[in-house]
């Protein structure tokens, strides 16, 4: 059985490798300590604050797997190779909304630095994966939820450093 491969930029790598470091010498010791000061309460079977605390121990520890089995799998792209002529994870992407004349920023990057409110979209998502591949110039019609959306890839850019 093979792993999944998970798709990171230079940046996403960096972010989720902080990440990992805040989890393991910042959180695990305050949840360490909360543990600590819970079991002062008395009876561990009937106390709450131990449970709780147990509970936040766990979902620490299950994030710390879960970045480095990432981090582990990943594939990071080089943004400075990432090419212009071609939408690709890497790319700044710049279109226009056809219905609305609206134009939009957005950078086409891995599941696991997908954040929509920033304008990073996943290249798994339905409008990542419809403009990956497509050419500046080209009209892309994608099916969201919403219905249809028709967008004009007007740039193709590198990530600014």
């Amino acid at each position: 059985m093979s792993e999944k491969e998970f798709v990171l930029t230079r940046d996403g790598s960096k972010k989720l490798e902080a990440k990992l470091d805040h989890l393991r010498v910042k959180r695990r010791k305050e949840v360490a300590e909360r543990i600590r000061q819970a079991k002062e309460f008395g009876e561990i079977g009937e106390n709450s604050e131990y449970e709780d605390a147990k509970s936040e121990q766990a979902f620490v520890e299950g994030e710390i797997m879960n970045i480095e089995n990432i981090l582990r799998h990943a594939k990071i792209i080089d943004e400075d190779e990432v090419h212009t002529d071609m939408v690709s994870v890497g790319s700044v992407v710049e279109l226009k909304d056809m219905q609305s004349g609206e134009k939009l920023e957005y950078k086409i990057v891995g599941t696991e630095e997908a954040d929509p409110v920033q304008g990073f979209i996943s290249d798994e998502s339905p409008v990542g994966a419809a403009l990956t591949g497509c050419k500046k110039n080209q009209t892309v019609e994608i099916k969201v939820p919403e219905g249809v959306v028709s967008y004009k890839i007007l740039k193709i850019l590198r990530a600014a450093r």
